[in-house]
């Protein structure tokens, strides 16, 4: 029988930087355009679509709040381990100062992000 080899916490972070990368390829571009082109623009949508109102009760229903805390979470994982691994690219050694605020920010922000979303209520 083989000896057990180091686990390793490496593919928790594969899956949420893929999860994130695959989430910003396919939601990213919808949102830039329907944030920053359509709505402005009147194009498309109706001007109040995105009016506070219509943003709280969303953000206030099961399913917006599962959609945007996905979409914070998942981006910020995904920035934090390519900026960890890009550090390499530009000469900095990525020790444990840099794994941990990479990590650690996008931990933070995901975490902010679930107890906004729970303070605003259902």
């Amino acid at each position: 029988m083989k000896p057990a080899g180091k686990r390793s916490n490496a593919p928790i972070f594969w899956s949420l930087f893929g999860a994130g990368g695959m989430l910003a390829a396919l939601i990213g571009p919808m949102l830039v355009f329907i944030t920053g082109i359509a709505v402005p623009l009147g194009l498309v949508l109706p001007a109040d679509a995105m009016s506070y109102p219509r943003m709280l009760a969303f953000a206030q229903h099961w399913i917006g709040k599962g959609f945007l805390f996905a979409v914070v979470a998942l981006f910020l994982w995904h920035a934090g381990h390519r900026i960890y691994h890009s550090l390499h690219d530009i000469g900095i050694h990525a020790g444990m100062g840099a794994r941990l605020a990479c990590y650690g920010l996008a931990m933070l922000g995901t975490v902010l992000a679930a107890w906004w979303l729970l303070a605003i209520g259902f």
